[in-house]
């Protein structure tokens, strides 16, 4: 075969071909030895010269360099590829996988503590410089290529096939603690249907003559959360029995997801419908309420008063990086795998730049809602604070009743601080000031489950405002598991790890059945640890370096022109130099920066944990403890196992490849074509 009918296969033009870009009748994608094609050429002595093409630059002219015409199908690995139903479809579907729990009670928290108003400055160059050109490239490589991410990135090269294999691990790892975060979603979402609300009161010990002591140190919806939901133990060493109530919500979990993942985005892209949308109803309804509460102003006042002098602090514009980009939920190969159902002749460039400022957006909105509840919260606890004051006062002076109010209590103290100071100091008067009520609050768990649970204590028909709000994290963290599971599905479907006979719900099934016994480990009473493990070293470090390179291996290892010439053919219209400086310059030594800030920040001071103790003597403050060295070394294997495919698939070709040369002579490197005619 000579390289013009190599040429002629691919190009669609050549006998056999499956259409233009098709390999079919060649290699498959997921082959990833080396060979040779070999061009002949007549000398002017008649003699025939060989140049030899190794067949992964022959795979990425074939996947990408090209440029092909304008009717030209891209093949997707060899068989017909599910297609979204509509446009619409397809955007929900990228919102709800990048729109998640982190928008609702992780950004809202940056912004109050890092100077409100201010932190969105390093927020939108981080959007604008990291953000949107990764996401860019994303979509993008998906849409031109239609594969997974193990096949995009074995396309373009197969020393960078690890990291697909990266991605598809980071995703599994997230896939596990993300769900279980939804199993203690469910548990407080069937606990909503009833009034009172379990979290509302401590219940009666075994005597039933008083109060259960921790619940009384504590309070009732810390006692629920610590004691009720997770009953942890003391100390991450001592796992203790499955908790049965976590198992069994844990197990309706992956039935739910696996029941919407079950056929691929046949079924995801149904219920993406309801999703992706309910939890903006949900938003918005909170956001209405609140605003009608006593203290939302204040809140909302709190959380956006710009503080510029914390612009000095390096902390903040890591923050800031590290949120844009797990806000996205980039490097974990989910868009790439959802672009890849889109037609070749997309607007990637318009999706990705959408995408990106509509979930910027939600985080905004998200924090509204939120900070005009814990507004409500913290008037409501300042309120009581004054109460309690006044009524000390009142008793140790025998003030007549009503005779102090909240808007008279500060006069009223001044001027018995100032007539009878000694009995103004010996009485036990708190501290009631409505900032530290409204710098009372907390990110993650500690917001969801504690924080906003007990301010949704004092809103009328709290149950219906519970079920409201955890339904809305249901749904939240539902979309997001779909981007999760077709980041692990799609490029074994690719790879075809299974005959083509097993039908796509059985490798789905065993999927999520993996998954859920895996993450049993996280419904002991120690789960809850260890889910913090996973949440701060399973995927920040190797996403940023997957991250980092994916725009260096599209940049530098494929090449920026044929990218271009790429993105021209898709969307009409050739990157500028905005573009092209991120990807090639800005983005790259912006995501090396972060990681070596990241790596500074975690040496920096020695891992540790907050444990629930009710024997310390500081409860209900949680006990600071220093990891033990086995669970060190697992932070370790955590912070790198998924990045270290990405050298070792490396590795492998190479090796791969110098066998084969010693192996194989040069002559017969050149495999034989379909239908037995010599190269």
């Amino acid at each position: 075969m000579a390289a013009t009918d190599v040429g002629q296969e691919w190009a669609g033009e050549g006998p056999g071909s499956g259409g233009a870009g098709s390999w079919r009748g060649l290699l498959p994608i997921n082959q990833l030895h080396w060979f040779s094609f070999k061009s002949q050429k007549s000398t002017p002595t008649g003699q025939k010269t060989g140049n030899f093409l190794p067949l992964w630059r022959l795979r990425a002219v074939a996947g990408m360099a090209r440029t092909p015409g304008p009717d030209q199908p891209v093949d997707g690995g060899g068989e017909e590829r599910p297609a979204w139903d509509n446009k619409l479809q397809y955007l929900l579907s990228c919102v709800g996988f990048a729109v998640g729990l982190g928008n609702l009670w992780r950004f809202p928290y940056l912004c109050q503590t890092y100077g409100g108003g201010a932190f969105l400055i390093p927020y939108i160059i981080a959007l604008a410089f990291e953000g949107i050109p990764l996401f860019h490239i994303e979509l993008a490589v998906g849409q031109r290529l239609r594969r997974g991410s193990i096949g995009v990135w074995t396309a373009i090269s197969p020393y960078l096939g690890g990291m697909g294999l990266g991605c598809c691990t980071v995703s599994f790892l997230v896939s596990l603690y993300y769900n279980t975060v939804l199993t203690w979603v469910l548990w407080y979402l069937l606990n909503s249907f009833q009034h009172p609300l379990p979290w509302s009161a401590c219940p009666l010990d075994l005597n039933r003559t008083g109060l259960v002591q921790e619940c009384r140190d504590s309070s009732p919806v810390s006692y629920f959360w610590y004691r009720r939901t997770l009953n942890v133990s003391a100390d991450i060493g001592d796992s203790g029995p499955v908790q049965w109530r976590l198992l069994v919500c844990l197990a309706v979990s992956w039935a739910v997801v696996y029941l919407c993942v079950i056929r691929g985005i046949e079924t995801t892209g149904k219920a993406i419908y309801f999703t992706a949308l309910f939890p903006y109803l949900v938003l918005t309804v909170f956001l209405v309420r609140g605003l009608t509460l006593p203290g939302a102003m204040q809140g909302l006042t709190y959380l956006f008063t710009p503080d510029l002098r914390v612009l000095q602090n390096p902390r903040v514009w890591l923050d800031a990086a590290t949120q844009i980009f797990f806000s996205l939920s980039l490097a974990l190969g989910g868009h790439i795998a959802f672009a890849s159902y889109n037609p070749p002749r997309n607007n990637c460039r318009r999706d990705a730049v959408s995408i990106a400022l509509v979930n910027s957006m939600t985080s905004l909105y998200a924090s509204i809602a939120v900070f005009s509840v814990l507004g409500f919260k913290a008037a409501s606890d300042h309120g009581r604070c004054l109460d309690r004051n006044i009524l000390h006062l009142i008793n140790a002076f025998d003030l007549p009743e009503q005779s102090v109010s909240r808007d008279t209590y500060t006069a009223a103290l001044a001027r018995l601080n100032a007539s009878q100071p000694a009995e103004v100091a010996g009485l036990p008067l708190e501290a009631c000031r409505l900032e530290d009520f409204l710098d009372k609050s907390a990110s993650g768990t500690g917001l969801a489950f504690i924080v906003f649970t007990e301010a949704v204590l004092h809103m009328p028909g709290a149950p219906v405002w519970a079920v409201l709000f955890f339904g809305m994290l249901f749904s939240l963290g539902l979309s997001s598991m779909f981007g999760n599971m077709e980041s692990i599905i799609t490029p074994l479907l690719d790879l075809g790890v299974m005959p083509r006979r097993v039908p796509k719900e059985v490798l789905t099934g065993l999927a999520c059945l993996l998954c859920f016994f895996t993450a049993t480990c996280f419904t002991l009473r120690s789960g809850s640890y260890w889910l913090e493990i996973f949440d701060q070293y399973a995927a920040a470090l190797n996403l940023i370096l997957l991250a980092f390179f994916e725009v260096v291996g599209v940049a530098y290892v494929y090449g920026m022109k044929r990218f271009c010439d790429d993105i021209a053919w898709m969307t009409g219209r050739r990157p500028g130099f905005y573009w092209r400086a991120t990807w090639k310059v800005v983005s790259p030594l912006l995501l090396l920066t972060i990681f070596l800030a990241y790596v500074a920040l975690l040496a920096s001071s020695p891992p540790h944990y907050k444990a629930w103790n009710p024997r310390y003597e500081r409860f209900p403050l949680r006990q600071e403890k220093p990891y033990p060295g086995w669970v060190l070394a697992a932070c370790v294997l955590l912070s790198f196992l998924p990045t270290l495919w990405v050298p070792v698939v490396a590795l492998g070709q190479l090796l791969a490849r110098c066998r084969q040369k010693t192996r194989d002579p040069p002559q017969d490197r050149c495999p034989k074509p379909r239908g037995g005619r010599a190269c």
